[in-house]
C-alpha cells in the first residue's frame, strides 16, 4: 500500500492504475478504523480492481459544540490496518488540500429536504458538511465506485442523490452494518463509552429488533411503535432524540401500501450519541 499526502500525488497513483486497465473504487473515512471499515474494503476489492482510501476527519459536518477537537485519531494504527486488509492506495489530505481558500468561502454541496430531517433536524449542517466534502474527495479520486456503510442510513441516501443530481458516473455500493458480538453497532466513538454504558449500549439496536418483529407479525405499523420505542431506550438510561419508522426509498413517513421499512434511531448514552437502524418488510 502507498500512502500520498499531495493531490498531486493522489492523482498520479490512480491515473496509473488507470491507465493499466483497473476499476477504481474509493472508501472514504475519517479513521479510527475498525472491522467495519475492513468489510468496506472487502467489498470494494469484490467490485473492483484499485482500491483508494482516504483518511480525513472532516470540520465542516461537526457543529461548534461537537466533539471534532476529541474524535479519535489514530493515524499509525490505521495505516498498518489498511496495509492489512489489501487497501493498493492511502490519501491523508490536510484542511488546505480539501478547502483551499477556506471553509467559509468554500462552495457546499447540499441536498435539499432530506439533509434538515432526522439526524439533520439535531445536526444542523451536519449534512452539508457530508455532502461537501464527499463531492470534493470524488472529485479528486474519480472513482467508478465507491463503498458506504448502512449505518448511516441517512447519509448514504444523500450521497446517492448527489451522485444522480450531479449526473456523477459512480456506482455506490451500501454495506450492511457489521456488530459486536452483542449486536453494538460498530462506530469509532463507541470509544466514548463508559463499562457501564457500553453493557447498556447494545439495547438500542435489540429494540429496533423489537420493533421490527412486531411489524412483522402485525403486518402493519403499529400507531404506537415509535413512542413505545423511544420510551423503552429513555426507561434505561439513553436520552432519545428520535425512533422513526420511514419508507427505504426515501426516508418518508410510509403510505399505505409501502412495504420496504426502515426503523431508525438516534439516542444519547451519557456523553455518546449512537445511531442505528434496521430494515424491515410487512409480508
Amino acid at each position: 500500500m502507498k500512502t500520498v499526502s499531495t493531490i498531486a500525488d493522489l492523482q498520479h497513483e490512480v491515473a496509473a492504475a488507470r491507465r493499466n486497465g483497473k476499476r477504481i473504487a474509493f472508501v472514504p473515512t475519517m479513521g479510527n478504523l475498525h472491522a467495519g471499515h475492513i468489510k468496506l474494503i472487502d467489498v470494494a476489492r469484490r467490485n473492483a480492481d484499485f482500491i483508494a482510501v482516504s483518511i480525513y476527519v472532516n470540520p465542516l459536518q461537526f457543529g461548534p459544540k461537537e466533539d471534532f477537537a476529541a474524535y479519535p485519531r489514530t493515524p499509525a494504527e490505521d495505516a498498518t490496518l489498511l496495509k492489512n486488509s489489501g487497501a493498493d492506495l492511502l490519501f491523508t489530505p490536510t484542511q488546505a488540500d480539501i478547502y483551499p481558500r477556506g471553509m467559509a468561502v468554500h462552495t457546499q454541496v447540499e441536498v435539499p429536504k432530506f439533509s434538515d430531517i432526522l439526524c439533520g433536524a439535531f445536526r444542523p449542517g451536519h449534512f452539508r458538511g457530508v455532502t461537501t466534502v464527499v463531492a470534493r474527495l470524488f472529485h479528486l479520486v474519480k472513482p467508478d465506485v465507491a463503498v458506504f456503510g448502512k449505518k448511516d442510513y441517512q447519509q448514504l441516501l444523500l450521497i446517492r442523490l448527489m451522485v444522480v443530481d450531479l449526473g456523477l458516473a459512480i456506482d455506490i455500493i451500501g454495506v450492511d452494518t457489521i456488530r459486536d458480538a452483542d449486536g453494538l453497532a460498530m462506530s469509532s466513538r463507541n470509544t466514548y463509552l463508559r463499562p457501564e454504558e457500553r453493557r447498556i449500549a447494545p439495547r438500542l439496536f435489540s429494540i429496533l429488533c423489537d420493533t421490527r418483529d412486531e411489524i412483522v407479525r402485525a403486518k402493519e405499523i403499529p400507531a404506537d411503535a415509535e413512542r413505545v420505542a423511544a420510551e423503552r431506550l429513555q426507561r434505561i438510561g439513553f436520552r432519545p432524540e428520535y425512533v422513526r419508522i420511514v419508507r427505504q426509498q426515501d426516508l418518508a413517513d410510509p403510505a399505505e401500501g409501502d412495504r420496504k421499512l426502515a426503523i431508525l434511531a438516534a439516542a444519547w448514552l451519557g456523553r455518546t450519541r449512537l445511531i442505528d437502524n434496521i430494515e424491515a418488510e410487512i409480508p
